[in-house]
C-alpha cells in the first residue's frame, strides 16, 4: 500500500465528489424478482417498517427509506447469529478493558486519531457521545448533534474519549467533521478531508467549500508528525437511508477510498440506525445478528462503499434513552475495538526502520 508523500502529494481538484449524477445505481438488479415476488417482499418489509414505529418512539416519518428490490429479499429472523457475539455483562467488561488498555505500537504516538466520515444526519457525532456514553456509566451527549438536512457540525472537533470515572482517558481520539453534503458547495471536500487525513488541518478549523484548506489557512500544519495524523478512516452511513441516498453517493465513496488507501490509511464503515430498519432489533439489539433484514443492508452497504462487509460493522447509537444497555453497549465497543484493530495495522505500517533493528 501506497505510504504518505507529505506535502508532495499533489492535492485532487476541488471538483473530486459526483453527487446527483446519472451514472448507473449499484444497486442494479442481477437477478431481478417477478412483480409477484416484488410486491410480497415489499409488503412484508412495510410491515416490519410500521412496526418499528410501534416499538420506538424516535424513528421519524423522513426516515422511513425508499426501497427499491432488485432480488429476492429475505425478511425474518435466522436461527442463529451470523456473526458470533456474546451479550452478557461480563463480555462488555472485556471489551471495556480492551479498548481502556489500547497503546499505540509505536511508541513516540500517544492517541489513535481516528476520523468519522458520512453523509449529514449518518450519526457521526451521535457515535461519538454514544461511546462516551459507555464509559461514563450513564447517557452524555459530548458531541452537539443536530436534526436538520444541513450539517450540524460544521469544524474540526476531536474527542478524546474518557476512561472511567478515576481511570486516564483512553487511547482514543474521535474526530468529527461536517458531513458529505449534496455537492461540492454543501458539504465537506475532497481536497479539505485529505488535508485533515494527512495532519495539516488544526483543530476548530471552521470548513467552508469556497475557501479550501491551504497553507495560507490559520493554524495550518506544515509538517504534521504521526501524532497529528489520521490513524483509521471510519465511514458513517445511515441504514434507513441507504436506498434513498444520491446514486452519485457511491461515486463519491469510492473516490474517497481511492484516495485515502493512497495515503496508506485504513478504512472501516459503520451502519447506523439498524433499530430502525428491524422490528426485532428495536426490541433488543442482540437480536441483530440474526435479522435478515440487517444482513441484506450490510450488503448493500458494502456496495455502497465499494468495500467488503468484513469491514462494517452495525451499531445503534443512543438517542431518546436516558438508560444505558447491555446489549447496545456490546455493540458500540465491538465497533470501537473494529476501529482499533485497523488503525494499528497503519502503525505496523509506519514503524520507524530502527524500531526494528537490534
Amino acid at each position: 500500500m501506497q505510504k504518505d508523500s507529505g506535502d508532495k502529494t499533489k492535492a485532487p481538484s476541488l471538483g473530486g465528489f459526483a453527487f446527483g449524477s446519472t451514472s448507473t445505481s449499484v444497486f442494479g438488479s442481477t437477478a431481478a424478482a417477478n412483480d409477484g415476488e416484488r410486491d410480497s417482499l415489499c409488503r412484508a418489509f412495510n410491515e416490519s417498517l410500521s412496526k418499528v414505529k410501534a416499538t420506538s418512539s424516535t424513528v421519524k416519518k423522513e426516515d422511513k427509506p425508499s426501497f427499491t428490490f432488485t432480488g429476492a429479499q429475505s425478511v425474518g429472523k435466522l436461527e442463529s447469529q451470523w456473526r458470533d457475539v456474546e451479550w452478557t455483562e461480563e463480555q462488555k467488561t472485556t471489551l471495556m478493558k480492551t479498548v481502556s488498555s489500547y497503546r499505540p505500537s509505536i511508541k513516540d504516538v500517544t492517541k489513535a486519531r481516528v476520523l468519522l466520515l458520512g453523509p449529514v444526519g449518518s450519526g457521526k457525532s451521535s457515535f461519538i457521545s454514544s461511546v462516551q456514553s459507555v464509559f461514563d456509566g450513564r447517557v452524555t451527549n459530548r458531541a452537539m448533534v443536530g436534526s436538520s438536512s444541513t450539517s450540524f457540525t460544521k469544524k474540526l472537533q476531536s474527542f478524546n474519549i474518557r476512561g472511567q470515572k478515576g481511570e486516564d482517558p483512553n487511547r482514543l481520539v474521535l474526530c468529527d467533521v461536517m458531513g458529505l453534503g449534496n455537492g461540492e458547495m454543501t458539504g465537506l471536500t475532497l481536497h479539505d478531508t485529505l488535508s485533515i487525513i494527512k495532519g495539516h488541518v488544526p483543530e476548530g478549523h471552521k470548513f467552508s467549500p469556497d475557501q479550501p484548506v491551504s497553507s495560507e489557512t490559520v493554524g495550518y500544519v506544515k509538517r504534521p508528525g504521526l501524532n497529528e495524523k489520521i490513524h483509521c478512516v471510519a465511514f458513517v452511513v445511515n441504514a434507513s437511508k441507504i436506498m434513498s441516498y444520491p446514486k452519485g453517493l457511491s461515486t463519491t465513496f469510492q473516490q474517497l477510498r481511492e484516495h485515502i488507501s493512497d495515503l496508506g490509511v485504513h478504512q472501516v464503515a459503520l451502519l447506523t440506525h439498524i433499530d430502525q430498519i428491524c422490528p426485532e432489533t428495536a426490541k433488543d439489539v442482540a437480536e441483530v445478528y440474526k435479522s435478515r433484514i440487517i444482513q441484506d443492508m450490510m450488503t448493500k452497504a458494502g456496495a455502497l462503499l465499494g468495500m467488503s462487509t468484513s469491514y462494517i460493522v452495525p451499531v445503534k447509537n443512543y438517542s431518546s434513552e436516558l438508560d444505558l444497555d447491555v446489549s447496545t453497549d456490546i455493540l458500540l465497543l465491538g465497533a470501537v475495538d473494529h476501529i482499533l484493530q485497523y488503525a494499528d495495522l497503519y502503525f505496523q505500517d509506519n514503524t520507524p526502520q530502527f524500531d526494528e533493528c537490534v
